[in-house]
């Protein structure tokens, strides 16, 4: 019995194992025993490793009921600990009750969803193992300066330290896809807090890398006039607010520590 890759899932099987080995040692808990979800086992190239490693207690998530049917007969040890579910959809505190760590094979047309979650959960994520697009492996890793930094790149290192570990070549897969893969590690950082409204900071960092071509100035131009007239900014305030340094730059070369800083200059004052 073989799996069916499915397009309208972003299905590519990796049939590679020895990356499939080298991802599930990727995996370094800082405390054992650790409780793992892997997200979209397929047809479990991940999975049988993972069901090997005394130091983890591993439960799975998979959209596919053919994939599911496919572990359960292959892989008894998975009995019980895998749900058959949207990952984006169910909550956490279906598999575990406290922390636990994230790895997968990620299908590439709803990674970026996933980080998302993964950012909702920070607190009790600390460690996501992940074979995503190159491209956005690179995006996320990358450090301000790079044309390919952006938003996932600040929303994830605001809380993650990201490490690149290494690529994979489309040959690895069944069927191969039409781009190349790397699989990248997130360990959750000592950050506790950002220091400024988070929900206000996501929307300055999406703000400006919506028009990542312009300087900080033009790009967040809305949020700029809605703090002016909430504050009752004279032509004068107005010039001196826009004449900072920090708004004459593009929003790569902003730092997640700069993105705090402007989100508490662009922040509305509470009475």
């Amino acid at each position: 019995m073989e799996v069916r890759a499915k397009k309208s899932l972003g299905q590519h099987f990796l049939t590679d194992q020895s990356v499939a080995r080298a991802i599930v040692d990727a995996l370094q808990p800082a405390q054992t025993p650790a409780d793992v979800l892997e997200i979209g086992p397929g047809m479990g190239v991940l999975t049988q490793y993972l069901l090997g490693r005394e130091d983890i207690s591993l439960k799975a998530v998979e959209i596919d009921s053919e994939s599911v049917d496919y572990l359960l007969s292959h892989y008894p040890g998975i009995q019980g600990r895998i749900l058959l579910a949207d990952f984006l959809k169910v909550s956490p505190d279906v598999f575990f009750k406290g922390n636990f760590c994230v790895i997968g094979n990620f299908p590439y047309n709803i990674s970026s969803q996933i980080f998302f979650k993964i950012l909702d959960f920070r607190e009790r994520i600390p460690q996501v193992v992940c074979m995503i697009q190159k491209e956005v492996a690179e995006r996320i890793a990358e450090k301000p300066g790079s044309k390919t930094y952006g938003i996932l790149s600040v929303l994830l290192q605001a809380w993650y330290d990201i490490e690149y570990l290494f690529p994979v070549g489309s040959g690895c897969f069944a069927p191969p896809p039409k781009v190349q893969s790397a699989v990248i590690r997130l360990r959750r950082s000592g950050r506790t807090s950002l220091g400024c409204d988070e929900k206000m900071f996501k929307i300055v960092v999406k703000t400006a890398f919506g028009q990542r071509r312009k300087t900080m100035r033009n790009s967040l131009k809305p949020l700029i006039r809605q703090k002016a007239e909430s504050e009752g900014w004279g032509e004068a305030e107005l010039a001196d607010f826009c004449g900072q340094p920090v708004l004459e730059l593009r929003p790569e070369r902003l730092s997640v520590d700069d993105f705090v800083g402007l989100t508490n200059l662009l922040t509305l004052k509470t009475a």
